[in-house]
């Protein structure tokens, strides 16, 4: 059973989130939330699997939230909601940790995959989505001195085809694609992601994306 933390100001968005994820038997409700505070709050006590966690909220926002949720190191995963798909505190969230982000008109067979996606440890945002984010807001980068990527401590570990690969993920390669390009099993392209996210820290695919643009692996 998956528990979700429904996280938003509006007590109609709230209730049609709820009315979704009750009809579901595999998603279970572990409570809401009308702000980022309360967000923390429960997210500590209640530990869900993952939370549904609204931006633009009065006092604490969502991407503060997600940043002190996803600093504690507990399981739990934030999918962000956004008014609209390039909002720009959708990439806010995204750095500050959040797994993925959906637009909150989704069609809700696209919520509750969304939900199970991150759930399982997958990244909900597809990696061309996440890249035209990036691309959008790639000013709020900071300045990388001298330009060069691999003298980011980040970096270091990876080896050359680990940074190959990180590379064409940040392109927005499918596994699929990365095997057929590199002429590699997909069993291995796995395995390599799975060592690359290791490495770096990073908590999903959507992070490692981030990852390469932030280190320059990756320019629009």
């Amino acid at each position: 059973m998956t528990t979700v933390l429904i996280v938003d100001d509006q007590p109609l968005q709230r209730l049609g989130f709820r009315m979704l994820l009750e009809s579901q038997d595999d998603l279970s409700i572990t409570g809401e939330a009308a702000n980022g505070s309360d967000a923390v709050r429960l997210a500590s006590a209640l530990r869900p699997d993952v939370v549904l966690m609204d931006i633009r909220m009065p006092g604490m926002d969502g991407i503060e939230a997600t940043r002190r949720i996803t600093a504690t190191g507990d399981r739990t995963r934030i999918l962000i909601l956004t008014t609209f798909d390039l909002d720009e505190y959708a990439y806010g969230g995204l750095r500050a940790g959040a797994s993925g982000f959906l637009v909150k008109d989704a069609q809700p067979e696209e919520v509750l995959a969304g939900i199970r996606a991150v759930a399982s440890g997958d990244a909900v945002v597809a990696p061309t989505l996440t890249r035209r984010l990036l691309d959008a807001y790639v000013q709020l980068l900071p300045a990388s001195p001298g330009g060069v990527p691999d003298l980011d401590p980040r970096l270091v570990s990876l080896t050359d085809r680990e940074r190959e690969i990180l590379t064409v993920i940040g392109h927005g390669w499918t596994n699929t694609e990365i095997a057929e390009r590199l002429h590699l099993a997909e069993s291995t392209v796995k395995t390599h992601v799975g060592r690359i996210l290791a490495k770096t820290g990073s908590r999903d695919r959507v992070q490692a994306v981030i990852l390469a643009y932030e280190t320059r692996l990756v320019t629009p």
